[in-house]
């Protein structure tokens, strides 16, 4: 079957840029580690900073110049279209941990964004490299990667009470992150799509499967 590639950039570049994305895994780490406050005030902050960065190379030209200069090759087709002025994947992950920060407690939020961080990439750099059949909007081997790696995740991350059925709500949730994950291609920056889907499926699940469970992590800064 033929070979689907749904990027608009050099695999090469493509591995950079997932490479980039995987330094994002500090967000999850630092915000387990400082209390919510902290980890937000410090989101808005850096927010705030990638959003006048972002925007300052539609307004300048000269700084345009240089953004384009360092940055460039990394970016896909429409993160360069200048009408449409879309966002940079890196501002869209900074704009998502705020909002799933403000959103979600803190055991929801580590798994969702390190599934983010973690599985996008898999599913990315694989369905590039080996997706061959097509399913939905990418390819079957991108979306499975996903749903391996997420499961991965689940089994690594913070739970309330190691429950067994936590781990049911985690795999439940990172099935449906990689079904957002592809179907998002060409309507939406999965960066955000991911982790707010994923967040909202744990936490609906963990509503009805444990409707009086304190989500609040024993141990740990809040």
């Amino acid at each position: 079957m033929t070979h689907i590639d749904n990027g608009t950039i050099h695999y090469r570049d493509e591995l950079v840029r997932k490479l980039i994305h995987l330094f994002s895994l500090s967000i999850p780490i630092i915000y387990y580690f400082i209390p919510s406050p902290t980890s937000i005030t410090i989101l808005v902050y850096l927010t705030i900073f990638a959003l006048i960065v972002d925007g300052g190379r539609f307004i300048s030209k000269s700084f345009a110049k240089i953004f384009y200069q360092a940055f460039g090759f990394l970016l896909r087709k429409h993160e360069l279209d200048y009408n449409k002025k879309n966002l940079t994947g890196a501002t869209y992950v900074l704009f998502s941990a705020l909002i799933c920060a403000l959103l979600f407690p803190k055991v929801i939020f580590v798994t969702a964004f390190t599934i983010l961080i973690i599985s996008d990439t898999m599913a990315a750099l694989i369905g590039r490299k080996f997706g061959k059949r097509k399913f939905l909007r990418k390819s079957f081997e991108g979306t499975l990667s996903f749903f391996i790696s997420a499961s991965i995740v689940v089994f690594l991350t913070p739970k309330v009470g190691n429950y067994p059925m936590e781990y049911l709500i985690g795999f439940i949730a990172g099935f449906v992150g990689a079904i957002v994950e592809n179907v998002s291609f060409g309507y939406a920056d999965d960066n955000l799509t991911i982790p707010i889907s994923v967040g909202l499926t744990m936490w609906l699940l963990y509503i009805i499967i444990f409707p009086n469970l304190d989500l609040i992590l024993k141990n740990v800064p809040r």
